[in-house]
């Protein structure tokens, strides 16, 4: 029960990054850049001040650095940048329908021969991302939004997978943040990235980064060693649901019928490639 709740509220927390993503860009408290900065800035600060708490110091020079920083460097910066253009719902199931798909593409490089069920599911999966975004009067979809967003996925499934082997999840959290910070920072400067952020823009920034982002990010490396690999692909698939809930509650976003078919078909392919089949 205590791994079930632990992983239920890693979920919402995650869901909880795109709805304050987005409404701090979509209401002009913040640009992207800013918000991507800021964010990163109070998870390090956060997570560093809760490692140095407990006496321990901060893992920077350690080659997990390269590929944990890197890869939510790329994370941050598509996922800020992309709701621009992109709901919060939208967003969210483009993120985690690549995740899904990177994760399951990684694992069949990596030795583990798919099943024709898991390459069903994955095919199912990429028809209804397709049927998601493709353009239509129903749903609109910005390309270059779902492009970044697409980037964004492929960085959290590096993230993810990296992930696995983070001895200590609290240190390796903050390590990754500072690290991140500056790389996140110069990337969107080269971008042309501007910086326009009202006091609020600061505020959701700043619980993004501190409480969803980074407490979310170390609670999700301390329950992945205790997940399956499929069952840890599964639980990530509630993170759409909740967001595209999320997204018409409280920022009054529109869903339609094809945004709600193509979301069943993407977590009912990845569902179908990543379970189990118990034989009695």
């Amino acid at each position: 029960m205590k791994l079930f709740l632990l992983t239920a509220l890693t979920m919402c927390a995650f869901a909880a990054n795109s709805i304050l993503n987005r409404l701090a860009v979509e209401s002009g408290a913040s640009d992207p850049a800013g918000f991507a900065v800021v964010r990163v800035f109070f998870g390090a600060l956060v997570l560093s001040a809760l490692v140095y708490a407990r006496g321990a110091n901060l893992p920077l020079c350690n080659k997990r650095r390269f590929v944990g920083s890197g890869s939510l460097s790329l994370y941050m910066i598509g996922f800020s940048v992309a709701y621009l253009t992109l709901d919060a719902g939208l967003g969210a199931l483009i993120l985690f329908g690549v995740v899904q798909i990177t994760m399951f593409a990684a694992g069949a490089l990596t030795g583990s021969a798919p099943t024709g069920r898991q390459i069903s599911g994955a095919g199912i999966a990429l028809v209804g991302l397709a049927y998601v975004l493709w353009p239509s009067g129903a749903v609109r979809v910005d390309p270059v939004g779902a492009s970044l967003m697409t980037a964004a996925g492929i960085g959290w499934a590096i993230y993810s997978i990296a992930g696995r082997s983070e001895p200590d999840a609290l240190s390796g959290t903050a390590a990754n943040f500072v690290v991140a910070l500056p790389a996140t920072g110069l990337a969107l400067l080269a971008l042309g990235g501007d910086w326009q952020m009202t006091a609020a823009g600061y505020g959701l920034a700043a619980l993004s980064g501190g409480v969803t982002s980074g407490l979310g990010y170390a609670l999700w490396y301390r329950v992945l060693p205790q997940l399956a690999p499929a069952v840890a692909a599964i639980v990530q698939l509630s993170v759409p649901i909740i967001a595209i809930a999320a997204g018409v509650i409280l920022l009054g976003e529109v869903t339609s019928p094809r945004l709600l078919l193509g979301a069943g078909l993407v977590l009912g392919g990845i569902a179908l490639a990543v379970m189990r089949v118990n034989r009695g």
